[in-house]
């Protein structure tokens, strides 16, 4: 406990520390102390509200087709959101599904006595990597039901380890671990904690309900022009130097291509653009001029990505020259290709992916050269990848009704009128 809490005040004069420096260590500062959860309007006493923690946007879009099922079904009940990481409040701060969203103050007894007592939750839901002691403490002092949703164990991690016994009496308050796969089951069983199902991944309930509901964008329209697209989404700089070198050396005749930075600050969108010598323009200047002539458009805005995959035959997904890949999902239900670098074991999806042949890992340029050729060229290669990529996504679904059901057997039903 001492060098939990310990950890926690390092943590925070580190962020202290780099706040100067960094622009997201700033605005979890400036989020602490102005859009904290005790900063919120505090509930009436009437409200009858499940909380929701995810610590960034990727947690976030996990727990959402649960939000917006329970508020489905249960619309009396009210919805509080808590984010850990600026990088999901600032982007999701107006999701209208959530009646509350706010920063999570970092992990305390006196943080976790106070969101207890002033907002009454009758449930907890923390989304895939959540594990804050004092929070699911006090949250089991009080016989709230707390529950662990589409989490992913693996053998190298602090539970499974001689030490980690002060991280394996976290898991035993759960009132119910959602894993996502066998492997994780069988670890949890192995320290026993029992109060385990594997129900799999609610990312593919959410990215089913985002191609269900994709819209046309008359700009990616008019930029095509009838063209086939490549669509590189959530890049990072090592990503882009490989893309960015098959479209000025490489680039065949009838493709275009999309770049969409995970990071969208101005310098780095310039930087991008002094790497491509092909045509290119930028999304919020499309709207200006005519960009049918266009190779290359730039995606300088956040929140279109997913819908712009509807477009592409191929796509590269980045991330995986770094710590790992983001999101393979959002492009592989629009039935295409994804290519991505090497790091990527770590994802359950990517790993499925590439068993089925729908999925491309590369390790530098020549391996992307390749690959991108043969998939551009032939058309019955792209074809099948495709198909194996949609029907993945596709026999995967199904988790969100899974977790529901449990909900509505545990709590829901005892607040529905």
């Amino acid at each position: 406990m001492i060098i939990y809490n310990c950890i926690l005040f390092i943590y925070k004069l580190l962020i202290i520390g780099f706040a100067p420096f960094n622009k997201k260590a700033r605005l979890w500062l400036k989020g602490q102390s102005h859009s904290s959860i005790k900063q919120l309007k505090k509930p009436i006493a009437e409200d009858i509200i499940v909380w929701f923690h995810a610590s960034s946007l990727g947690e976030f879009e996990q727990g959402r087709p649960l939000i917006e099922k329970m508020k489905e079904e249960t619309p009396n009940v009210k919805i509080l959101l808590t984010f850990f990481s600026p990088s999901g409040y600032e982007i999701r701060k107006n999701y209208p599904k959530a009646d509350y969203i706010a920063y999570l103050p970092l992990d305390s007894a006196n943080n976790a006595s106070y969101l207890i007592e002033v907002f009454h939750p009758v449930a907890a839901i923390f989304i895939k990597y959540e594990f804050w002691y004092h929070y699911i403490k006090t949250l089991h002092k009080h016989n709230i039901p707390v529950y662990l949703v589409s989490a992913i164990f693996r053998p190298t991690q602090m539970f499974f380890s001689w030490y980690g016994g002060f991280y394996r009496n976290i898991l035993r308050r759960f009132k119910h671990v959602f894993v996502q796969n066998q492997e994780s089951y069988t670890l949890l069983q192995g320290i026993n904690v029992n109060n385990v199902s594997v129900t799999g991944d609610t990312r593919f309930d959410r990215v089913s309900d985002i191609a269900a509901q994709a819209k046309s964008i008359s700009i990616i329209d008019t930029f095509l022009s009838g063209q086939q697209l490549f669509i590189a989404g959530s890049t990072w700089p090592e990503d882009e130097d490989i893309i960015c070198r098959f479209i000025n050396e490489q680039a065949p005749a009838g493709w275009k291509y999309i770049i969409a930075p995970h990071e969208i600050a101005s310098s780095r969108i310039q930087s991008l653009v002094t790497k491509i010598k092909k045509p290119v323009v930028l999304f919020s200047q499309a709207s200006q001029i005519n960009i049918s002539d266009f190779d290359v458009l730039l995606i300088d805005n956040i929140g279109l990505l997913s819908s712009i995959y509807k477009y592409g035959q191929i796509a590269y997904i980045g991330g995986g020259f770094g710590k790992g890949i983001h999101n393979t999902l959002e492009a592989a239900v629009f039935g295409m290709p994804v290519l991505f670098g090497p790091n990527y074991q770590k994802f359950d999806e990517a790993c499925a992916l590439v068993n089925l042949k729908a999925a491309l890992p590369i390790q530098n340029y020549i391996e992307f050269h390749k690959l991108v050729f043969q998939l551009q060229s032939n058309k019955n290669l792209l074809y099948d990848a495709g198909i194996n990529a949609a029907e993945f996504v596709t026999k995967n679904k199904g988790a969100t009704l899974k977790i529901f059901n449990v909900f509505n057997q545990n709590f829901l039903s005892k607040i529905n009128p």
